[in-house]
């Protein structure tokens, strides 16, 4: 691991972020950058923020657009995007959705609507690093399909949420097939190939961590320390963190499933060997009343362990139940565009 905050990863870490090194890749063409930003709240950093990313992907290409996504913002932000749009002259495309439908529709919005050969996701409150975009663009000139930005130093959060990450993860690992690299973000650079692979996935309920995972590709992970925050506070809150893990244990892993499965077999193998005990003990010593306290004790043991199954079970029946109505991940309220790329900027 590099001593420096967002140096170069050195051979080992790709070793085991990216294990696939990718084949000599065809030159790719120009670079058309489509930069996704969802905001949330977000109007102090956004005119700042916008105009520094800006300067960032120029000195990349000329060829660029920003796509603000205002997701249900309550604060100025609808305001000062609009303002963007109309009088700073930036490649800008804001899109509002109809209301609060939460990160992982706003990046999803973002990509559906991206119309350049590759795809930026980086967050309005300056703790992504815009120093790491041209590494990010010499590895996807390298053949690189995906390039993700992965926190290696979490000290300045809170120990419930790093412990709650650490746990996570090691959930999500355990005996899946797509695996998760612990501590990846939302930081990605994508080829068009793996954001059109992302909009051909169907589901409504979309943890687009587990789905950046699963799409595959060949993909490179940059180290980096997340700065702190310009301006405001995170909207993220223990609650919706647990909401946000909650959905990616039911969208990508039956474990929890499992569990309970070999919880029941055990405490009915328990029951049995129990069952077969009071039966010696009554043929042998005969029966008595005593014992209720025991018995009333193994009703609730056995009734609680049954009510946690039933609401694993539920959560998932309520994944499919919210699938199968089909309804959209978002909804667009307004879409003013101001991009100089068009539809067919990636063919």
């Amino acid at each position: 691991m590099p001593d420096t905050p967002n140096a170069p990863p050195s051979t080992d870490f790709y070793a085991e972020y990216a294990p696939a090194a990718p084949s000599p890749a065809l030159p790719r063409a120009p670079l058309r950058l489509s930069c996704v930003v969802p905001a949330h709240n977000e109007e102090a950093n956004l005119p700042h923020f916008v105009q520094a990313l800006a300067q960032a992907v120029g000195q990349l290409t000329p060829d660029f657009e920003i796509l603000i996504v205002n997701d249900g913002s309550r604060d100025g932000t609808h305001e000062v995007a609009l303002q963007l749009v109309e009088n700073s002259g930036m490649p800008l495309r804001y899109i509002a959705l109809s209301r609060n439908f939460g990160k992982e529709a706003a990046l999803s919005a973002g990509i559906d609507h991206a119309r350049g050969n590759a795809v930026l996701l980086i967050d309005a409150d300056f703790q992504h690093p815009l120093e790491l975009l041209p590494q990010m663009h010499q590895l996807w000139l390298g053949g690189y399909d995906m390039v993700y930005g992965v926190i290696v130093d979490r000290a300045a959060e809170h120990g419930a949420k790093r412990v709650g990450t650490s746990l996570f993860y090691r959930i999500m690992n355990s005996g899946n097939a797509v695996k998760l690299p612990p501590n990846a973000g939302d930081f990605r650079w994508l080829d068009r190939k793996v954001a059109d692979a992302l909009k051909s996935l169907p589901e409504r309920h979309r943890f687009m961590k587990g789905l950046y995972a699963w799409v595959g590709f060949k993909t490179a992970a940059l180290p980096f320390v997340p700065l702190d925050r310009a301006a405001g506070a995170s909207s993220f809150n223990l609650r919706r963190l647990g909401s946000l893990a909650l959905l990616g244990l039911t969208s990508f892993t039956t474990l929890p499933l499992r569990v309970w499965s070999v919880i029941g077999g055990l405490v009915a193998l328990m029951a049995l060997f129990y069952g077969a005990w009071i039966t010696v003990e009554t043929v042998l010593f005969g029966a008595d009343l005593d014992g209720w306290p025991t018995l009333a004790a193994g009703i609730m043991l056995f009734s609680g362990v049954q009510l946690m199954s039933i609401g694993i079970l539920g959560e998932y029946i309520g994944r499919i139940y919210d699938e199968v109505k089909q309804r959209p991940s978002y909804l667009v309220a307004r879409d003013e565009d101001r991009s100089p790329l068009r539809e067919d900027a990636h063919d």
